[in-house]
């Protein structure tokens, strides 16, 4: 499973990166070269882990690249692309998570030196894929919601691509936090727990939903803030599943 964590890590650096500076080519670029120095880190140099992670780094440049475009351009289609690459290279990752060899090296002498004995007790490959999931929680997530949200049109994006203005200001910093608690309680077998941030997103977004000034655009700001929650969700969920 080292290559599928190394491979979260990658697409979760890219888009912290473009989140804090958005310079072109910046972000897909740090995103695959921290890949690579996490999988050297792991141990994994042999020429078939090289090569696995040349692919990894490439799959990466695309993923940032196909973002942007996906994001520059008008319409829902341009968004439809860049989730075709985040789901074809997550399936593939899982299928050739057999092939992956256990990782070892500096990482895992730095995790057996550890003094929290939970960590140290943490293998290698386990490790990757632990902080890959909650890596991809703080800005993927954020991306793949965007995504999902323009490629259904819902609240219809504007011409230039962008998303269009919404008095919910908070989704950005709420979605990560939701998407970390849920993934911790579930991780911490407390899966029904998170029903406690569903309703608390609820009770905190009711307010604006339920507003007289925006009755002419509530069903479609329902839409967008039910879609959007899901789609959120279910990143936490899914992560939890590969980890699991």
């Amino acid at each position: 499973m080292s290559w599928l964590g190394i491979l979260l890590i990658g697409f979760a650096v890219t888009d912290l990166t473009h989140s804090v500076r958005r310079t072109r080519y910046l972000p897909e670029c740090v995103g695959a070269l921290v890949a690579l120095c996490v999988g050297l880190l792991a141990g994994l140099t042999s020429g078939r882990d090289v090569a696995a992670l040349l692919v990894i780094a490439a799959v990466v440049l695309v993923w940032g690249l196909t973002v942007t475009w996906g994001f520059g351009h008008p319409g829902p289609k341009a968004a439809r692309l860049p989730l075709a690459v985040f789901l074809a290279s997550l399936v593939g990752a899982i299928a050739c998570s057999g092939l992956a060899p256990s990782a070892a090296g500096p990482l895992a002498r730095w995790l057996e030196s550890l003094a929290i004995a939970d960590l140290s007790a943490v293998s290698p490959d386990r490790f990757l894929l632990l902080s890959g999931a909650f890596a991809i929680q703080l800005s993927t997530g954020n991306v793949l919601v965007r995504l999902v949200l323009k490629a259904t049109g819902t609240i219809n994006p504007r011409s230039d691509g962008g998303m269009p203005p919404t008095q919910l200001k908070g989704g950005r910093l709420l979605g990560p936090l939701e998407r970390i608690f849920i993934l911790a309680l579930a991780l911490g077998g407390q899966v029904t727990a998170a029903s406690v941030v569903v309703a608390a997103k609820g009770l905190l977004r009711f307010p604006e939903l339920s507003s007289r000034h925006e009755q002419q655009t509530v069903h479609e700001m329902t839409e967008y803030f039910l879609l959007g929650s899901f789609a959120s969700w279910l990143v936490a969920l899914g992560s939890f599943v590969l980890v699991a």
